[in-house]
């Protein structure tokens, strides 16, 4: 696992990166997710280089019913009321445009499909969960479900033979779990037979 950022250049930058290249407004509590999901950065740190970003000017605070776009807006298509918003201003994107990083060029990817990833599942009130669990015949059980509206949209429960191929499982939906879903339902309705035969 990449070592968690520690230098605050770096924290602000991987902020800022990410703020530019999501394109639309978020909420504090939002941001602090999308950034300190895949541990590069932790809570605090986030929170300390975040407040110093407002500061300088690099991230703006707006009121929700200033911005009318999709990704602000609640169920019924209402603005959502509930935290200020942020997004980057001109001067945040000129600077990230301008500083370089070592270790952001190394997890940006990662990170900013993460982001996607969460937000795709924030707009349609998903949320994914994944656990494991040893059996006493040395195998493992995995739990993987989608969760919409308060209800299972999938649960899938395995018997894995192995502790490496459980962790790749693992890996593999929690990167990517809407492709697991679709790849289910393309089996299961036939349209990808070409597996079986």
């Amino acid at each position: 696992m990449q070592a968690p950022l520690k230098d605050k250049n770096d924290i602000k930058i991987f902020i800022l990166y990410l703020l530019k290249n999501l394109k639309y407004p978020l909420d504090f509590n939002t941001i602090s997710d999308i950034v300190v999901q895949d541990e590069f950065v932790n809570y605090f740190d986030f929170a300390e280089c975040f407040a110093e970003l407002l500061d300088a000017g690099t991230i703006e605070q707006l009121r929700v019913g200033d911005v009318q776009t999709e990704a602000v807006t609640g169920k019924n298509g209402r603005p959502e009321k509930k935290s200020e918003l942020y997004r980057i201003t001109d001067n945040g994107v000129q600077v990230v445009e301008q500083l370089q990083s070592n270790l952001l060029n190394m997890i940006r990817e990662k990170s900013l499909k993460s982001a996607m990833r969460l937000l795709s599942f924030k707009s349609r009130g998903s949320e994914v969960r994944c656990s494991t669990e040893p059996r006493p015949d040395g195998r493992w059980d995995l739990h993987c479900e989608v969760i919409e509206g308060g209800s299972a949209l999938m649960k899938l429960q395995l018997v894995i033979e192995t502790k490496y191929q459980l962790d790749k499982m693992v890996y593999n939906f929690n990167e990517r779990p809407e492709v697991v879903y679709r790849g289910i339902i393309s089996l299961l309705t036939g349209d990808i037979n070409y597996l079986i035969d």
